[in-house]
């Protein structure tokens, strides 16, 4: 008979976690919960009533369980099988926002697979990011008030595989503000699982529960409830259980509620608990003797009253694992079908086992702990022969052994003793997870194999594994084990490897060093790589140089870029030579993913030169690409086409479609990168609300996935659009977050020197704004840049000419270089060419100047008007060209968008010019509700915003072109409707509130 209790008991303060938790999950704030507990402790009744209660509040459930056949984990099994399980109830979300993730979410989803694009697998952060999305969909799916809220319940995870590891991390780490629920449930095992329960609980991620054991009075009521729920006792019988029972299964359980309970069903099974005549319950026979002590002593009087048959079913069973495939169990049993379906069902009686849902022909153990108690009594030569049997049914019904077969089949042959043939299937399983893109897994199963070859004597069998490991752990960013790693292996005898190989591997080491800009790693690799080559045999020469040439030098070409290396010249010029010997030799060698690495630095670095030369470079670049069907670059390569095109021509349709190229393939990196830049392109176009939605969403979005790269370049795109709207305090808070992410050693850095000037321009400080170009200047001299708009060939040139410090001499110099004849650039750069004109008295040549410039801006609506703005007091003074006219479209455009100084400037200029100027003080559009409501005028909330930086009378009336004794008025003005005591603290107001502005 088996006893369990129907009601939770002592698990109040574990409830009230679980209950708070859902709590927050439907007001759409996720939390993480990890039950931590040996088994049997009552974490998986736990979750079972989280689930319940999820369910009857309206909540979507998923349930997957860890723990594959023998111990052997595959990637995402848990994520995948609570997919699902809710998919066979609910169906497949069909939300529009998730079409970017379908492709990564491939790997779990079969109906997703079969819909997604060919290329590269998706990386774990990728995997997690789209899983993140899916269960907010999911628990967001409020039509007919379904959904309002999502639960993620994930058992046993001491087993987990390293992705689902990762991926519950970053759900962990990115669940606040979403309406997700996870709860796992882990035993306290030194592992991986346990560490990351514990990290992730103690940076505030998640909420670590411990269940305590049961005391005494709480296995009593336990015991209680689950005979109750035998039977009911007739009316007048009493319901409690002898003391004598009650202190034995305190003692005998130490408080594990499984362990409970399995004791109950021992002692009502050996007949010495039973009810009396008057229905009580009482002790029929002596406790010591007939109680089961163990749980395997429990699981073994239960197992005994099958058939000897039925008994080795249920060991062959054991020795599989928790959960087992019927095909297999029948393969290893040789059992027909009836009788193997009589003994299972025989099982299930015993309540031993039972049908493994969602999966059909799958059964599993009651409890972990029923299997480890079988094959605990087995003896290790039977054990090892039911493996190795287990082992040769499972090769023979799977050649090739796709998907977990690989795994499990190691696992077995590890079980039976045969450590070396459980190394190799170890290593075959760590070559197909990092092909399906489960790199942390392959790393995991690659050491499993090591591990399993530790001899001096088998140096020679570990070699190739230790390769392979190295070049794996690679691809997983884990660059200093893969260093250690292949340092230790040795240079000559056995377990060394030829010098061909030894050198190629070093040569991807050296990249990767590239990659991660730990440059002077890459250079030491790039010699070991050069001595290697030198005891290549002379008949292999030839080829050797073929096959890693290509290879070193696009990594010398970095190399001089970053001035690690010295080049003896124009860094720039050196590292175009150098890609340009490398895409050839990739091509003849046929090593396309190094020739499109060197085809895209060409193509970068060709922009010097002028950007049709650049498209060139990349259209070979996507040729190649194409016939090699290497997805990533030739999406990567589209972006950049995009990217030209914008610069020059203005337009974005070629980046939206290649956007859309990436969206379509779920390639997110990629996707993220090119919203970035659309991002970018829409601040310079003037669309300063769409590029907040893109640039939000891709700074979540890039964080999450640790890009750093791109994530600095979504920063410095938020940097410019509050500068290109004269907000300073954001722009200073925005370059203070790009600073804590590494942003000063990026070669992106110079792009904030052209933002910081624009957000000087826009509060009518031109020193400011030509000191900042200058320093952008400075560094471009000193260093290699890539980026052609912060202002050299464009901004620059103009206020200089505005000052009076360039001459048409220099201005000619820089009409030369190509970048000024990119539309961002050429706005600007006409205008100081119509500044040089009109001061040698060609008003004509001036005029035709500005059409020019106003043409070539027409995309760039704030950019157009800020020129207008700037140079229209030099024409004025000048007499040439139509400034009154200028003066009026930007005075309208920048009262419209709310920048006060230069709408003010361009009045007081058409005053001075003896122009009429259209009064803007009635309404109050632009002030905020609070201040509105008490009373501030536009033009009082203008001397308000200025009193924040604490300025001087004198310096308000400066930049609001009015005087200091009107300012005073105002501020007095200020004080009355603000209630503030005096002038400091009005200021602390101004800037209290300013903080809280978008």
């Amino acid at each position: 008979m088996l006893i369990t209790s129907p009601t939770v008991i002592g698990r109040g303060a574990e409830l009230a976690v679980l209950d708070a938790s859902l709590a927050a999950a439907r007001e759409g704030d996720g939390r993480a919960v990890f039950l931590l507990g040996e088994a049997g402790i009552g974490k998986s009744r736990l979750a079972a009533e989280c689930a319940f209660r999820a369910f009857t509040r309206g909540l979507a459930v998923l349930r997957g369980r860890s723990g594959a056949a023998s111990g052997a984990a595959a990637p995402f099994r848990p994520i995948a099988e609570a997919l699902l399980s809710f998919v066979r109830l609910g169906g497949l979300p069909e939300d529009a926002e998730l079409a970017p993730y379908r492709s990564a979410l491939g790997g779990l989803l079969p109906e997703w697979r079969a819909t997604g694009h060919p290329g590269a697998p998706a990386s774990p952060v990728e995997t997690a990011e789209a899983m993140l999305r899916l269960l907010v969909t999911i628990g967001r799916d409020l039509t007919q008030h379904r959904h309002p809220g999502c639960l993620l319940v994930l058992e046993d995870l001491h087993d987990a595989d390293t992705e689902t590891l990762a991926l519950i991390e970053y759900l962990c780490d990115n669940l606040r503000g979403q309406p997700i629920f996870l709860l796992a449930t882990l035993r306290p095992e030194p592992g991986p699982a346990e560490q990351l329960a514990r990290q992730v609980a103690q940076r505030r991620s998640a909420v670590l529960a411990e269940p305590r054991p049961l005391t005494g009075e709480e296995v009593r009521v336990m015991a209680e409830a689950a005979l109750a729920a035998t039977g009911p006792p007739p009316h007048d019988a009493a319901v409690g259980l002898p003391q004598e029972v009650v202190d034995r299964l305190a003692r005998d359980a130490d408080g594990n509620p499984f362990v409970v309970e399995e004791l109950l069903s021992g002692m009502i099974s050996a007949d010495v608990l039973r009810r009396g005549p008057a229905g009580g319950w009482q002790v029929c026979g002596d406790l010591d003797i007939d109680v089961p002590r163990t749980v395997v002593h429990s699981v073994s009087q239960r197992s005994a009253r099958l058939s000897p048959d039925g008994r080795a079913l249920l060991n062959s069973a054991a020795v599989l694992g928790r959960r087992f495939s019927l095909a297999v169990l029948q393969a290893v049993s040789g059992l027909p079908d009836r009788d193997l379906l009589v003994h299972l069902r025989a099982g299930m009686d015993a309540h031993l086992i039972s049908p493994s849902r969602p999966v059909g022909d799958w059964y599993e153990f009651r409890h972990t702990l029923t299997a480890e108690a079988l094959v605990a009594a087995l003896v290790p030569a039977e054990r090892a022969a039911i493996a190795a049997r287990g082992a040769d049914a499972i090769e023979r019904a799977h050649p090739g052994l796709p998907g977990e077969w690989c795994v499990l089949v190691a696992a077995l042959r590890q079980a039976a003793g045969d450590a070396r043939a459980a190394a190799l299937r170890f290593a075959d399983a760590g070559r197909s997870a990092l092909d399906s893109g489960a790199v942390n897994s392959a790393v995991s199963l690659l050491e499993r194999a090591l591990d399993l070859l530790p001899g001096a004597d088998q140096a020679a069998e570990r070699a190739p594994l230790v390769e392979q490991l190295v070049y794996t752990l690679v691809e997983n960013g884990q660059l200093d084990r893969a260093c250690a790693l292949a340092d230790e292996l040795p240079e000559a005898g056995p377990g060394a490897l030829d010098a061909m190989r030894a050198a190629t591997l070093q040569a991807r080491i050296a990249w990767a060093a590239v990659t991660a800009a730990r440059f002077e790693d890459a250079a030491g690799r790039v010699r070991q790589v050069r001595q290697l080559l030198r005891l290549v045999p002379d008949g292999d020469g030839p080829s050797a140089g073929a096959a890693l040439g290509p290879a070193v030098k696009m990594v010398e070409a970095h190399l001089i870029l970053s001035g690690v290396r010295e080049s003896g010249g124009d860094r720039t010029h050196e590292a175009e030579r150098l890609a340009r010997q490398a895409a050839d030799g990739a091509e003849r060698a046929g090593l396309p993913e190094i020739a499109c690495q060197a085809w895209q630095l060409l193509a970068v670095l060709a922009r010097r030169h002028g950007f049709e030369q650049s498209d060139a470079y990349l259209e070979k670049c996507l040729v190649l690409a194409n016939e090699h069907r290497l997805t990533a670059w030739q999406l990567d390569t589209l972006m950049w086409l995009g990217v030209n095109d914008f610069m020059r021509t203005g337009s974005s349709a070629r980046l939206e479609r290649a956007h859309r190229a990436a969206l379509g393939h779920g390639a997110l990196a990629l996707m993220y990168r090119a919203e970035a830049a659309m991002a970018m392109q829409q601040v310079l176009r003037g669309d300063y609300a769409g590029a907040q939605e893109l640039a939000e969403r891709c700074a979540e979005g890039t964080a999450r996935l640790r890009d750093a790269d791109n994530h600095q370049f979504v920063l410095l795109t938020r940097v410019a659009l509050a500068a290109h709207q004269g907000r300073r305090r954001q722009m200073e808070r925005e370059l203070a977050e790009f600073r804590r992410w590494g942003g000063e050693q990026s070669l992106q850095s110079p792009q904030a020197f052209g933002s910081r000037a624009i957000c000087a321009l826009l509060e009518e400080d031109q020193e400011r704004a030509l000191r900042e170009l200058d320093e952008a200047f400075a560094w471009e001299q000193g260093n290699p840049s890539v980026h052609y708009l912060n202002g050299r060939y464009g901004l620059r040139p103009l206020l200089r000419a505005l000052t009076g410090q360039a001459d048409p001499e220099e201005h000619a110099e820089i009409v030369a270089d190509p970048s000024a004849a990119l539309p961002w650039n050429r706005q600007f750069e006409r205008l100081a060419f119509a500044v040089h004109e009109g001061r040698a008295g060609r008003g004509a040549a001036a005029e035709a100047a500005v059409a020019q410039a106003q043409e070539a801006g027409e995309p760039f609506l704030m950019a157009r008007r800020l020129g207008q703005r700037l140079v229209a007091p030099v024409a004025l003074a000048d007499g040439w060209g139509d400034p009154v006219g200028w003066l009026r479209d930007a005075e309208e455009y920048f009262y419209g968008a709310g920048v006060p100084a230069v709408a003010n400037s361009c009045r007081d200029l058409l005053r001075r010019a003896g122009a009429t100027v259209r009064q803007r003080r009635d309404g109050t559009p632009g002030v905020p509700t609070q201040l509105r409501r008490q009373g501030l005028t536009a033009r009082e909330y203008e001397v308000f915003l200025l009193l924040a930086p604490r300025l001087g009378n004198q310096e308000i009336a400066e930049r609001l072109y009015i005087s200091p004794r009107t300012v005073e008025k105002h501020v007095a003005k200020l004080l009355a409707k603000t209630g503030r005591p005096h002038r400091s603290a009005l200021c602390d107001y101004a800037t209290e509130l300013i903080t809280q502005l978008p």
